[in-house]
């Protein structure tokens, strides 16, 4: 893999997940209104695999917390 190739790809991943951070915290602000400022920057500096498990939570959570419990 070439540089340039490399660094689309990256770009690629990083892009996803700024995507995937956006729609999340839209979802918890229409469920749970203003959101705390670091639940945004915990769900930003998150990875895709982080956001991949926090999203569908949103439609059982009941809470901000429960999004983000292990399990």
């Amino acid at each position: 893999m070439t540089t340039a190739e490399r660094l689309r790809a990256e770009g690629r991943v990083q892009g996803r997940a700024e995507g995937e951070a956006r729609v999340l915290l839209k979802l918890l602000a229409a469920k749970f209104g203003t959101l705390p400022t670091e639940t945004v920057h915990r769900i930003r500096s998150a990875d895709t695999d982080e956001l991949e498990t926090w999203t569908p939570r949103v439609l059982t959570a009941t809470s901000l917390d429960e999004i983000f419990t292990p399990g």
